[in-house]
Order: C-alpha cells, then structure tokens, then sequence
C-alpha cells in the first residue's frame, strides 16, 4: 500500500509471471483512470469473489474512510482468522502518527499479531482497498500470511503486480496468495476523489 499515492481458492497456487499478472492487475481495476487521475484504457472484469470477501473489503473501506476523515490517503485493511472472525482492522496513518510504517496493513497485521499472541498469522486472510507496497508485501510474507485480497492497483508503488512483482520471486521461503480486483471501482473512485480534492485545494503533498 503506498502511503501517498489475485482469485480465491483453498490451497496455494503458483504465482502469475509479471506480463500476466499486470494485465490483470489493469483488468481488474475496471477504469479507465488512474489513482493520480491520468488517463489510461483499462478493459475487462474483476474475479469472482464470495460473499463474505465483498463483506470483508466493505469493512476495509469503512476503515479507509476514517483514514480520509483524519486527513490521511484513504486506504484501510481488515484481518480474519481462518473462521472469518475480524482479527485485525487498520488505515492509513502516516501523517497523525509520523510514522512512515503506519500503512494499513502494518496497522491491521500488528493488530491481529496481538489478537492471537503470534507474528505469523498462517491461517489469516488480510483484505486491503489498495495494492499493497514493498513494505507492506514484506510484513505480510513474514507473518505467513495465506491470502491476501485487494481492491485497486496501484500504478506507483503497487509491489504485487502493477510496479513490482514480489509474490512471484519463487526463492521466497513463503507463497501467500494474492488476488485483485475485488470492489475494485469502489475502493479507486475513494482514493480518486481524495487526489483529486487535494489538487483542487492546493495540499497535494509527494508520494
């Protein structure tokens, strides 16, 4: 998830290759704008997810829309458990916090580690509105993460498919899944709408 700016199943699949995995990454997002507002043709539609993934990722932009609330990138994550059970939520607070970790997912992951008195988390399912960044991709491979679901790409610092492509690093000791598109319009226009206010009103910081 970068600070500013895959389908599911029940096992382990192998990685898309990046040509792959791009294309669908801009399938998914199902516009034809990118988060900065540049124009950019986007064809095709997003997997089909389950009722309980689209409950999942509404409740992650109940937690992106506290973040827009604070002043913060509107980007928000939520953890369950292998039952379905909400273990972790998180949004985005790098600038309340002057934290440069205080991504959504760092928030949600610590989070759920307390929840469950662990750092790996090898049954957790993490939902997030925004593609995750190097960093985030990071923590969530050394909390053993087995899936991981995001809304929006993210043609800047997106480290899933759209700018880098680490879950296909094959050495990596740990394949967590990843799968795009879910609601992803949704979770695009609220970070659209929030570059988009910033720029008319003059405060649009660096990503």
């Amino acid at each position: 998830m970068a600070a500013d700016s895959n389908h599911p199943g029940n096992g382990p699949c192998k990685p898309a290759s990046p040509k792959q995995a791009s294309a669908r990454s801009r399938e998914a997002a199902g516009s034809n704008e990118t988060l900065d507002g540049k124009t950019e043709v986007l064809q095709g539609a997003a997997p089909s997810f389950s009722q309980e993934d689209a409950d999942a990722m509404r409740l992650a932009l109940k937690q992106a829309e506290e973040a827009k609330a604070l002043g913060e990138v509107p980007v928000g994550a939520v953890v369950l458990d292998e039952t379905g059970k909400i273990i972790g939520t998180g949004f985005n607070r790098t600038i309340t916090g002057h934290d440069p970790t205080g991504h959504a997912e760092i928030v949600a992951l610590r989070q759920a580690a307390q929840a469950l008195g662990n750092y790996r988390l090898p049954q957790a399912s993490l939902y997030v509105t925004l593609e995750p960044c190097a960093m985030c991709v990071g923590a969530i491979l050394h909390a053993r993460l087995d899936r991981v679901v995001y809304g929006a790409a993210d043609p800047k610092t997106g480290a899933c498919h759209s700018v880098l492509n680490v879950p296909a690093i094959a050495q990596l000791n740990h394949q967590t899944r990843f799968e795009s598109g879910l609601l992803a319009q949704e979770c695009g226009d609220l970070l659209r709408d929030f570059f988009r206010d910033r720029r008319k009103s003059g405060r649009l910081r660096e990503s």
